[in-house]
């Protein structure tokens, strides 16, 4: 392996080498990038696929002067090793280490917090804007994968492009994946540009006969770049990039650094053309032959063996895989279950359901917005209707909630993965909002189980339920402790005492934390009691009831404090009277960075060491 990176500190040091050193550059990016991702966990296979295109900008733009915005961010660990960060590329997704998304507050190099897709033809629209008003005649780049051009947001901003803005360019990372493989109309649209056999052999054979033309100077390269347009408008009769009035070029081979740059260079001295959209096709997962063969398993991964491969393909023992495990088998016995999802066949579970019921199962890509209309949709007409979405995922389709589900009394289940706290991914990524988002809403049902048996439980008796509903469960396995605890099918669970100094109040996952902090305190002597939520919205008001004869109650909650659950609870309380001590411990932030879980809870004091010491802090105050 070349030893070249550790030369890298900029963009600058990596114009230094000839075209044969960053070719071997590549090679060593992938080297790194695997052996760092399979003991950091991250997104791997996008990051794969993009080094030549990563390296030729860099190469050919100046960067941060030229701005560069990825979409979706998770494809940036090229950029960040040749924008300073290799020597803390170790760190990635660790506390205290880099993000593994694009964060200004880390480089200098990163213009905007990119977790979220779709979103960076509309910022690079802004800020081309924003350049072209100052007289800045530097280049916006926006690089977008083509998983993001599945949703909404990116055409809304195509059809609000100025056709002056020359120095805009959008280069489409096309590598016919998302998270899983993409679909629709516009995968399809791209499936047809990229192989068309027409195109594809008349291009060849123009490459072919150049190569053999000695190229002299900025004309001849202008007149084949030109020449090879008109070629592809003959074939075509004009793209949908053109129509929404884009310069469009493509498709070049996305691995051929030296096509790349070629072409690159060519686009930064030109003037005049107005927009561009560059048109690259990569390889998911490229230089890493388990991940080239099974790409959407290499998207986002957790630690794992290089030589053996991710070990959660396999994985059974998760919150998610037995969602869908269970909606697989209730599908069997109901015919109008459907499921629906926003690219996360495999990463929601329902890749069961779809292996069943490919005519029942929809993915509708990266449009959460959409998703939630269409399942309003499906269920107008008959069907019953379940969207699996990360917590994260779901805040995009908050009006949809609010105007196409609640005012219309439409039979919607929620699954909602990933909720509360999710470690590594970061700020972008965290669960925290659901709970306070659907309890406001005020129709939805929500319930929120700790372990697989509970799941198991609640999915079922929901699935035969009407209304606007919402399951939500926390990322990967049951906590242990959890595993045997019986699942009552009631609101909700008292464990201890119905009356005393001082009452836990919880749910989901942060109830393991609970029982440990009772257990600690009883090791003192001290008794408390346990109120466990099974259902969190509406708030049971036999809940409030159950808490009042309580002096001092702590509610304990993996989510947003403002508007949570805890705070909706207290404040029920003191409608009530209650003329107690209430304290709510909850996320106050959604700065939550990357670290993991375990450190996260531990950061918002909702570990049972914190908790047992604001119990005991709590028991020792005096009375006013």
């Amino acid at each position: 392996m070349s030893d070249f990176l550790k030369s890298i500190n900029s963009p600058e040091d990596l114009r230094k080498l000839s075209l044969s050193q960053r070719k071997e550059l590549c090679s060593e990016i992938r080297d790194v990038m695997i052996d760092t991702v399979s003991k950091t966990g991250g997104h791997l296979a996008s990051n794969l696929g993009i080094v030549e295109l990563t390296v030729a900008l860099h190469t050919v733009f100046d960067c941060p002067k030229d701005t560069f915005i990825f979409d979706v961010g998770h494809q940036c660990y090229v950029h960040k090793l040749l924008t300073g960060r290799n020597d803390m590329f170790g760190t990635l997704r660790q506390k205290d280490g880099i993000s593994g998304f694009p964060k200004p507050s880390e480089s200098r190099y990163d213009s905007f917090v990119e977790g979220h897709a779709s979103t960076s033809i509309s910022q690079a629209i802004g800020l081309a804007h924003a350049k072209m008003l100052s007289g800045d005649h530097s280049k916006t780049i926006a690089v977008i994968g083509d998983g993001s051009f599945t949703g909404g947001l990116a055409f809304e901003a195509m059809n609000n492009l100025d056709p002056g803005m020359d120095d805009l360019i959008v280069v489409l990372n096309d590598n016919s994946m998302s998270i899983s493989k993409s679909v629709g109309s516009v995968s399809n649209y791209l499936l047809r540009l990229r192989t068309s056999s027409g195109y594809l052999k008349v291009k060849k054979n123009v490459r072919d006969t150049i190569e053999h033309v000695p190229v002299l100077g900025q004309h001849v390269s202008n007149f084949i770049r030109n020449s090879k347009t008109a070629l592809r408008r003959s074939i075509f009769g004009g793209t949908l990039f053109e129509e929404l009035g884009f310069n469009y070029v493509g498709p070049i081979d996305g691995h051929d650094l030296s096509e790349l740059e070629l072409f690159f260079r060519n686009l930064k001295n030109s003037t005049g053309n107005g927009p561009t959209f560059v048109h690259v096709i990569t390889k998911k997962g490229k230089g890493y032959p388990l991940a080239e063969e099974n790409p959407a398993a290499y998207h986002g991964v957790s630690k794992f063996d290089v030589d053996r491969g991710n070990p959660d393909i396999s994985l059974a023992d998760s919150f998610s895989n037995t969602f869908g495990r269970t909606l697989a088998e209730l599908s069997q016995r109901d015919s109008r279950i459907c499921a629906v999802t926003a690219a996360m066949k495999y990463a929601t579970g329902l890749q069961y359901f779809a292996h069943l019921h490919p005519d029942r199962f929809f993915d509708v890509g990266i449009a959460e917005q959409h998703a939630v209309i269409m399942s309003a949709g499906l269920a107008k007409g008959g069907q019953k209707p379940v969207f699996a979405v990360y917590s994260t995922f779901l805040q995009r389709a908050m009006d949809q909630l609010i105007h196409d589900v609640s005012l219309d009394d439409i039979d919607l289940l929620l699954a909602v993965d990933r909720a509360g706290l999710v470690g590594e991914d970061g700020e972008t990524h965290q669960g925290l909002y659901d709970a306070a988002m659907l309890s406001s809403i005020g129709v939805f049902r929500v319930v929120s189980p700790s372990n697989y048996r509970e799941l198991i439980w609640w999915l079922t008796k929901l699935i035969g339920e009407k209304g606007a509903r919402a399951i939500r469960y926390p990322r990967g396995k049951e906590d242990p402790s959890l595993s045997s605890y019986r699942c009552t099918g009631m609101d909700f669970d008292m464990i201890g005492e119905e009356r005393g100094d001082l009452l836990f109040v919880t749910y989901g996952r942060e109830f393991a934390n609970v029982l440990k902090a009772q257990e600690l305190l009883k090791a003192q002597g001290i008794d408390t009691s346990v109120l466990k939520l099974n259902v969190i919205a509406p708030l049971p008001q036999g809940a409030v009831s159950a808490a009042m004869p309580f002096a001092k109650i702590i509610f304990a909650e993996e989510g947003i404090k403002t508007g949570g659950i805890g705070e909706q609870m207290i404040s029920a309380l003191a409608e009530r009277g209650h003329r107690g001590r209430a304290l709510v411990r909850a996320v106050d932030t959604n700065l939550v960075r990357q670290a993991s879980p375990v450190e996260q809870i531990a950061q918002f004091g909702l570990d049972a060491e914190a908790l047992f010491v604001s119990a005991k802090e709590m028991l020792l105050e005096k009375e006013d």
